[in-house]
């Protein structure tokens, strides 16, 4: 056999080797996933642009508001019975429209807001919801614990501009009122509304303005409520939340908070952020694939699994470490039931227990607590009452 003796081609003169530069396809195979999620960050960043919000919020209770939340319905029936309404959005301006004490002030909110010197305002006041610093703008008026569910709640009381009302969507908080109040809409164990008379002037309190808004007005009673607490004849200065902090309303030289000195596209940048990160932990992330399930040689069912157990125990007489085991599965699962930490004593366990399903304590500690049966009848005897008092706790 002769070697190949085919001539071999030369190498291009000068030495210089093949290019290896990289190609378009090499390189859009290389970074088309880089590509795509780029692609993907911008049209999400897009979309959220479409579809925020304008500068314009809606503002709870304020009069000049058309959105859901705003009052601006509530104002113009006000306005057309020629009730006057100047809305405010500080306690220096409050004062100064209701000083004279011929004004009704109602107040909404009182974020930013100094209540003492609301408080000293004469003249009647509503005041919508537990609002900070309630204690003096309505003394004797006490919010009760819990929050009653807003719905629509009848008036059961003689007041006459209430009881003409009728039912109104009401609750939210429920108040104890001072000696001599009228308390009206009952709610929890207080009412979600309270009025009395006070320096001269009359004081009323609500649980919540729900009613007054423009999405619940024309329900129920909501209107002729809400016309009849502030529609009695005399202005109205209309507090309302304002929409930055006033300067010297909050510690510091200008009234800022670290949230307002922050840029307005934070919220977004950090949005964005995130979305990168859950895509890029999707790209890299590693790849399972689906579940595999081994073929056994035997499968057992746990029915018999526990029934074996208990011939072994029977057979060996070892009732000691049968109920061992049944009181010990009993007090594991009722331990989380009955609101204990584990390894909760055994005095704290039945207490709890009794107090809960109501048997008798000292039976109870026997039960889980006690010597071990002296026969198979106790062992079952004890096994039927451990069961009974673990779904009596279930049941509860």
């Amino acid at each position: 056999m002769s070697a190949d003796l085919r001539p071999v081609a030369a190498p291009p003169a000068g030495g210089a080797s093949a290019s290896v530069s990289p190609t378009l396809r090499s390189t859009w195979r290389a970074g088309r996933v880089a590509a795509l999620l780029g692609l993907v960050i911008v049209l999400a960043a897009a979309l959220g642009v479409l579809l925020a919000p304008g500068q314009r919020e809606s503002r709870y209770l304020d009069p000049d508001d058309t959105s859901l939340a705003g009052s601006k319905a509530l104002a113009e029936l006000l306005r057309a019975r020629g009730v006057t309404v100047d809305r405010v959005d500080s306690a220096e301006a409050a004062a100064a429209s209701a000083g004279g004490g011929d004004r009704l002030l109602l107040i909404t909110d009182t974020v930013y807001v100094n209540e003492f010197r609301l408080a000293a305002v004469p003249g009647d006041k509503l005041v919508v919801g537990a609002v900070p610093g309630l204690e003096a703008l309505a003394p004797g008026v006490r919010p009760l614990p819990g929050q009653p569910r807003e719905r629509s709640r009848e008036p059961r009381c003689d007041l006459p501009g209430v009881a003409a009302a009728g039912s109104a969507y009401v609750g939210g908080t429920a108040f104890a009122g001072p000696s001599g109040s009228t308390g009206c809409y009952p709610a929890g164990d207080g009412h979600a509304l309270v009025t009395y008379e006070h320096d001269g002037g009359r004081v009323t309190v609500v649980g919540s303005g729900s009613f007054m808004t423009n999405q619940r007005l024309a329900e129920d009673g909501n209107a002729a409520l809400a016309l009849n607490l502030i529609g009695t004849g005399k202005p109205v200065t209309w507090l309302v939340r304002p929409q930055t902090p006033p300067v010297g309303e909050l510690p510091g030289t200008r009234g800022e908070s670290m949230y307002d000195l922050m840029p307005a596209g934070v919220g977004w940048a950090v949005l964005m952020g995130c979305l990168s990160v859950a895509l890029v932990a999707f790209w890299r992330g590693r790849r399972l694939g689906p579940v595999v399930a081994e073929r056994l040689p035997v499968v057992v069912r746990a029915a018999e699994t526990v029934e074996g157990r208990g011939r072994l125990y029977r057979a060996r007489r070892a009732r000691e470490r049968a109920a061992g085991a049944l009181r010990a599965g009993t007090i594991d699962r009722l331990t989380p039931r009955l609101g204990l930490a584990p390894g909760a004593g055994g005095h704290e366990v039945v207490a709890a227990l009794a107090a809960r399903t109501g048997q008798d304590p000292h039976q109870v500690g026997s039960a889980l607590y006690g010597p071990p049966p002296g026969d198979d009848a106790g062992l079952v005897a004890l096994a039927r009452y451990l069961d009974f008092i673990e779904r009596q706790v279930s049941e509860l």
